[in-house]
C-alpha cells in the first residue's frame, strides 16, 4: 500500500470536504503517519473516514474533524499548545508541526507510553507528555491554544480562564446525541467569545462536570 497515496486521498476526500483548507494544516496531516497512532487491529483502517477505537473507551478523532479543529483554533509557531487528553498522540503529533511550544496530558499510563514511542517514531519525541488528569488544570491563564479530546457535559470554566487573553480553546460540549464543538477566545481579563463550530459526538473527558454535579 501507497501510504502517502492513501493519506493525500483522506486530505483529498475527508479533510477538504470538510472546508478544511489552511495549508499549514493540511500539511501537518500529510505529514502525520497516521497509521502509527492507531492499535494495531485497526492500522489497516486508519484512514477510513471514521474515529477509531482506543483503550479505556478513548478514541482516535477522524482526521477531518482534528483538522477542522486546528484550523479554527490558528495555530502560530510561538504559541504555547496545550492537549488535554492525548490517547495515542495523533492530535499531538499533528500540533507539534505547527508549533514547537507544546504540552500534553494523559490520564492513563499506558495511553501516554504508547503517545511517547509514536511521536519518537514520527520525529516529535521532544513533546512533553504528562501522565495526569486534566480536570485537575489550574485556571492559570498560561496558554495561546488549549485543544479537549474528550466531550463535557457540561461548560467547565477552569479551561477558559487557562488561556492568555487572545488564547483559543477548542471543546466539545453536550451530552449524546447532542453535542456541539465550540471555538472558545479569550478577548480580555473576564471576557470570552464562544462561536459553534459543528455538532458531532465523542467519548466524555474522564472525570468531567455532569449535569447532575453540583455547580455554582
Amino acid at each position: 500500500m501507497n501510504l502517502q497515496a492513501v493519506r493525500q486521498q483522506m486530505i483529498d476526500q475527508q479533510v477538504r470536504a470538510w472546508e478544511v483548507f489552511d495549508p499549514a494544516v493540511l500539511a501537518a496531516l500529510r505529514a502525520v503517519p497516521r497509521e502509527q497512532f492507531a492499535p494495531a487491529a485497526y492500522a489497516e483502517v486508519a484512514y477510513a473516514d471514521t474515529d477509531i477505537p482506543l483503550p479505556h473507551g478513548e478514541v482516535m478523532l477522524a482526521a477531518k474533524w482534528v483538522g477542522r479543529a486546528l484550523q479554527a483554533l490558528e495555530v502560530k509557531p510561538q504559541d504555547l499548545a496545550l492537549v488535554i487528553g492525548a490517547g495515542t498522540g495523533y492530535v499531538v503529533a499533528c500540533l507539534a508541526r505547527l508549533t514547537s511550544q507544546l504540552l500534553a496530558m494523559e490520564l492513563h499510563a499506558d495511553l501516554a507510553a504508547a503517545a511517547r514511542t509514536n511521536l519518537a517514531a514520527c520525529g516529535a519525541g521532544s513533546v512533553e507528555i504528562q501522565v495526569a488528569d486534566g480536570m485537575g488544570l489550574e485556571p492559570i491563564a498560561r496558554y495561546d491554544v488549549i485543544f479537549i479530546g474528550g466531550s463535557l457535559p457540561v461548560p467547565d470554566d477552569r479551561f477558559e480562564r487557562a488561556l492568555r487573553i487572545g488564547g483559543r480553546l477548542f471543546a466539545v460540549v453536550g451530552q449524546a446525541p447532542a453535542m456541539e464543538a465550540w471555538l472558545i477566545t479569550r478577548t480580555a481579563e473576564q471576557t470570552w467569545t464562544r462561536e459553534p463550530l459543528f455538532e458531532t459526538v465523542i467519548p466524555m473527558l474522564a472525570h468531567a462536570r455532569t449535569r447532575t454535579a453540583f455547580q455554582f
